[in-house]
């Protein structure tokens, strides 16, 4: 092994504790897409304190940012960090269901934990900037803050504002949420496109719903009848979608449809017409035709909607996520390296805790409670074979993730490495709450942190150092796309909108009860 790639490695064992207590720090912040005022505010914080040059707010986001290390002329090495949870999801570093104190569970938490995400490919990121400072590596590492991809809100916003231009290669991470896909790397099948909007309709004029009645000078009086009103819109559409989801797009590949309703009538139960309503809308599918069919569909059932109810409606683009794409030299190049470092190991303290949460459910306690996919390595060529087995031979795309905007830009690797997941008895499934608590906890989560941050470091520095390696990634680049950005095959930016930060995003809050989730906790 060179001193360089050795150095990568000592930094990674050297910091395992500040890795740990970075990871803990995000965990608890638990803040949700667009709102992770905490979490960024870290994270610029640290990176400065690394040495890092900061820009904050990137591409008019105030929860991004886009760091920059150099060390003079060299390749250009890019990585990221996402830290949104998901509400809904607040739960304890705990043994038992609880949520974190002084929170309602419907507050945010993190699930397949972008907090182990972010430190883990920080740590890899500041091991690569340990070795190039220590051995004269030329050279530029590029981090950038990626806020609300559970929305894929970032990445498309950053790529088509120019952030990735001039990057030679990405490493993208994520800790495993799906098997096969656990200590290994995407090979062929990438993750998909997705967009989303949000539909918001209006009632602005209600006294126009139909004639007033003559006794009455009161707009809207109990003796007239009422505008339907923004409600009554959302909830016609709603219906609309349902009915006609098998009309949006052919049922294969794999395409989903999901919503969430942001706002509708205030909370106020009133007899007056609601003069606001919002739903967002998100599609997951193979390639990003398809997600334009299904909002053709969505746009037809808006019009419909804010036709029957009095309303005027508008849509506000999400986000716009192009499918992936793959580069085998990347790929093969990270294996080599997850291969050199292993894959996680969960100690005695992990199994501990694993077994204390299995018996608090009721169940018997296993000897080795982790199922052996946390562990053990899966070359990514035998991770393809088994995930083709349920696709159709025309289906080049699975799953969804934003990752794959910079897959455009630059040659791409994803990684995946196993996070805590525990056996069961058959049949059984153990409640969410058990596996976003093994991502709190450090015994069971440090392994996954530690072991990323080794081989995106090894990764990083052996494209810095390798020329050779990274020309190989670059040729693939130029193939896939048919001649590299702007070449016959390639995908540009689809994103022509503004950051959707002024909508009802679920935050905490600050008010004279003090910090609280937006839905509080209630009595008991």
């Amino acid at each position: 092994m060179s001193e360089a790639r050795q150095t990568a490695l000592d930094w990674v064992d050297g910091r395992s504790g500040d890795l740990s207590d970075w990871c803990s720090t995000i965990w608890h912040y638990g803040e949700t897409a667009w709102r992770e005022y905490k979490s960024v505010q870290w994270y610029v914080e640290r990176l400065r304190a690394e040495g890092f040059e900061v820009e904050e707010g990137s591409g008019g986001m105030p929860t991004a940012f886009a760091a920059t290390f150099s060390t003079g002329d060299g390749p250009v090495i890019g990585g990221y960090a996402e830290y949104d949870a998901v509400p809904g999801n607040c739960q304890a570093a705990s043994t038992r269901k609880e949520p974190r104190a002084g929170l309602s569970p419907q507050a945010g938490g993190h699930t397949d934990p972008h907090s182990a995400l972010g430190i883990g490919a920080l740590g890899g990121f500041l091991a690569a900037k340990a070795a190039m400072q220590a051995h004269g590596i030329k050279g530029t590492l590029k981090f950038f803050g990626e806020p609300a991809e559970k929305v894929r809100g970032s990445k498309p916003i950053h790529a088509a504002r120019g952030y990735y231009d001039g990057i030679d290669a990405f490493i993208s991470f994520h800790p495993a949420y799906i098997l096969p896909l656990s200590n290994t790397v995407l090979w062929d099948t990438h993750c998909g496109a997705s967009y989303a909007a949000v539909y918001s309709f209006h009632c602005d004029e209600p006294e126009n719903w139909l004639a007033a009645p003559a006794d009455s000078p009161i707009p809207q009086a109990h003796t007239a009848p009422r505008a339907p009103g923004a409600t009554d819109a959302l909830v016609t559409m709603y219906t609309l979608t349902k009915m006609k989801l098998a009309s949006s797009l052919s049922f294969q590949g794999g395409w989903s449809l999901s919503e969430a309703i942001l706002t509708a009538g205030q909370a106020t139960a009133d007899n007056l017409p609601a003069g606001l309503a919002q739903i967002q809308y998100l599609c997951r599918t193979p390639d990003h035709g398809q997600a334009d069919q299904i909002f053709r569909v969505l746009d037809q059932n808006a019009e419909a909607a804010a036709l029957a109810t009095h309303c005027r409606w508008e849509r506000h683009w999400v986000c716009k996520s192009r499918e992936g794409l793959p580069n085998h030299a990347m790929a093969e190049l990270a294996w080599q390296n997850l291969c050199e470092v292993g894959g996680p190991v969960l100690g005695d303290d992990a199994v501990a805790t694993a077994r204390e949460i299995q018996a608090n459910l009721g169940l018997d306690p296993m000897d080795k409670p982790f199922l052996e996919a946390c562990e053990t390595l899966i070359d990514p060529r035998e991770a393809e074979r088994i995930r083709r087995e349920n696709l159709p031979p025309s289906q080049r795309h699975s799953t969804s993730d934003d990752y794959t905007e910079m897959c455009w830009h630059a040659p791409t690797v994803r990684l995946y490495i196993g996070r805590p997941m525990l056996k069961g008895p058959p049949d059984y499934r153990y409640p969410a709450w058990a596996m976003n608590a093994l991502g709190g906890i450090p015994a069971t989560i440090d392994p996954t942190v530690l072991c990323a941050a080794k081989v995106i470091g090894l990764t990083a520095v052996d494209l810095l150092s390798d020329r050779e390696a990274l020309a190989a990634a670059k040729r693939e680049f130029e193939e896939r796309t048919g001649g590299g950005i702007g070449g016959e095959n390639w995908i540009p930016p689809l994103c022509d909108h503004e950051p959707p930060i002024h909508f009802r995003w679920p935050e905490y809050v600050t008010t004279e009860r003090g910090e609280e989730w937006w839905i509080p906790a209630m009595p008991g």
